[in-house]
């Protein structure tokens, strides 16, 4: 089978390493990497680090809204598709890759494979639910992170080839954090100790275009009384630049990272907090405890079962459940076994898609 596999953030070129890895011993892949993140702290590294085959194409289109993105990629991507004429298209996640690379897809009657399938926040202001909703539409076959993800699928009426897999980043993980732990020199060029400080990533549009509750997400971590490590993503910067309010002079504001040094920081956090969903399960992976810079989440699971608590941007509620927060003994293995890219290879291997 011939596959046209999209990447273009972070999340999805953690994603695609093992999916690749397996693809490649039964089918033949082409790798498109959109450019959503195009700068080498949000991407190249990445590729280095986790030996992502190079792209077979670049489209390089950078950041811009939403609307101007998304154009650009179907555009760009559309010329590969028809040089190309690959059996399906694999997309990714939530991100606009993700829903350019279906739409494309989809309008040259191209069967599209959706990994992460199924997610839900319920909530249409952000533009990673309306991209998930969009690509679940247009897939022809889903696989699902957790249980949960297969039910919201059956709850739309979509039954026919759904499979939970578990979570390829759970793969990525367990692959790479020993020698993630053997690379990574962070800690000591942070001068940090295990357990001695906590991890922050701040990125979604609702929490940087909003100037009230980026400055109080600033407030609430000024007040914990912690070291807090706070690697800023490009957005978060320029939104950042443009805000009156002074950081706690417990703040550490760094360059982004590359994935080892953002693991072994993620293991050796006493406590994680983030609006990012591809943190909120690397911090379950970890067992860490995770609180979450937003009023919902799609990873509802981590909720229930303990490890991931829903704090909003109120500066009193961050403060006291960064001190407070305990998961519980227990953890379980809702994410898989760890061995998704294998299955997903194997299951499309004896598979015919066609379009819905």
């Amino acid at each position: 089978m011939k596959i046209v596999s999209v990447v273009g953030a972070r999340p999805e070129f953690i994603q695609s390493a093992p999916v690749s890895r397996a693809l490649r011993k039964r089918h033949q892949e082409i790798l498109v990497h959109t450019g959503q993140h195009y700068d080498y702290l949000m991407s190249q590294t990445f590729f280095d680090e986790l030996g992502i085959p190079a792209p077979d194409y670049n489209l390089e289109v950078g950041s811009g809204s939403h609307a101007s993105q998304t154009a650009e990629i179907l555009v760009r991507f559309e010329e590969v598709l028809l040089k190309e004429k690959p059996d399906c298209v694999i997309v990714r996640g939530d991100t606009n890759s993700t829903l350019a690379g279906a739409l494309a897809a989809s309008k040259l009657h191209i069967p599209t494979v959706h990994i992460e399938a199924g997610e839900r926040s319920f909530d249409r202001r952000m533009p990673e639910e309306i991209n998930r909703l969009v690509a679940d539409r247009l897939a022809s076959a889903f696989f699902c992170v957790s249980q949960t993800a297969v039910r919201h699928l059956a709850a739309e009426g979509v039954t026919k080839n759904v499979y939970w897999v578990g979570d390829v980043m759970l793969d990525a993980n367990l692959a790479n954090r020993p020698l993630a732990r053997r690379k990574s020199t962070i800690l000591s060029t942070l001068g940090l100790a295990p357990a001695s400080y906590g991890l922050v990533t701040v990125h979604r549009a609702a929490n940087t275009d909003d100037p009230a509750r980026l400055a109080n997400i600033v407030a609430a971590l000024s007040q914990v009384g912690e070291t807090v490590v706070f690697p800023v993503h490009p957005r978060t910067r320029g939104a950042l630049g443009k805000l009156d309010v002074r950081f706690g002079g417990n703040i550490r504001l760094i360059e982004p990272l590359g994935y080892f040094d953002m693991m072994v920081l993620e293991e050796n956090a006493r406590i994680i907090a983030t609006d990012s969903g591809g943190v909120q399960r690397e911090a379950y992976f970890m067992q860490r405890p995770c609180l979450t810079l937003r009023d919902e989440t799609e990873w509802t699971e981590t909720v229930e079962a303990g490890w991931n608590k829903l704090v909003g941007v109120d500066v009193e509620t961050i403060v006291r459940e960064w001190k407070t927060f305990t998961p519980p003994a227990e953890q379980p293995p809702i994410f898989g076994d760890g061995k998704a890219g294998e299955k997903i290879a194997e299951i499309l291997g004896n598979m015919t898609l066609s379009i819905n």
